[in-house]
């Protein structure tokens, strides 16, 4: 399998980012959930394979470009389409499935075919769920920066606090998740971006 390096992972986003506000705002975010996923990986000893969580934290937001308009505004209303249009972006640039699977997998705790049709999200019925270590770990690390503006942290209470609209299966799988990964430290990430935990 092809693992794309940093340059070429910067390279694609600088082509898709419609502004260089939109690319700051991704490419920022996307470094962050690296660097959570590196520290976790560090105090774990798991035996993930790095360059490929690197890859895949560095990439699974790539699809936001696509949801940028003409008018340099994202869409919001359609936010949850992202992860399926990295997906086909990373297609149509030829990765495998595994990278591309960094895109449509990552999005809340996951969503199922139930999910598509209970909340009539618009999306391709299908299940969109992490199922390897990697994925579950790129996943995990998403939950803890999120590209508001302005950008913040998000305490593990706070995402599951938030996550509890879409039912309380989905504040289990993000609670075992916690246990399975731990929860991040992110004193050096709010250090070094500047941003609040909320």
């Amino acid at each position: 399998m092809r693992i794309p390096g940093d340059e070429q992972i910067r390279a694609l986003h600088e082509k898709y980012a419609p502004t260089r506000e939109a690319f700051e705002l991704v490419f920022t975010h996307c470094e962050i959930v690296c660097g959570i996923a590196e520290q976790i990986l560090a105090r774990t000893g798991s035996d993930l394979d790095r360059d490929l969580v690197r890859a895949g934290s560095l990439l699974h937001d790539i699809g936001v470009y696509r949801l940028y308009g003409a008018d340099g505004e994202l869409d919001h209303t359609r936010y949850v389409r992202h992860g399926v249009l990295g997906h086909e972006l990373l297609r149509e640039e030829g990765f495998p499935e595994e990278i591309c699977r960094f895109c449509s997998c990552h999005t809340g705790v996951g969503i199922s075919r139930d999910d598509v049709r209970n909340q009539g999200l618009p999306i391709p019925v299908a299940d969109y769920v992490a199922e390897s270590g990697e994925e579950r770990l790129v996943m995990y690390a998403d939950k803890f920066h999120s590209k508001s503006t302005p950008p913040t942290f998000v305490s593990a209470a706070s995402y599951a606090t938030r996550v509890r609209r879409f039912g309380e299966d989905k504040v289990v799988v993000f609670k075992a998740m916690c246990e399975t990964f731990g929860v991040p430290d992110l004193t050096p990430f709010t250090t070094a971006y500047g941003c609040a935990v909320v």
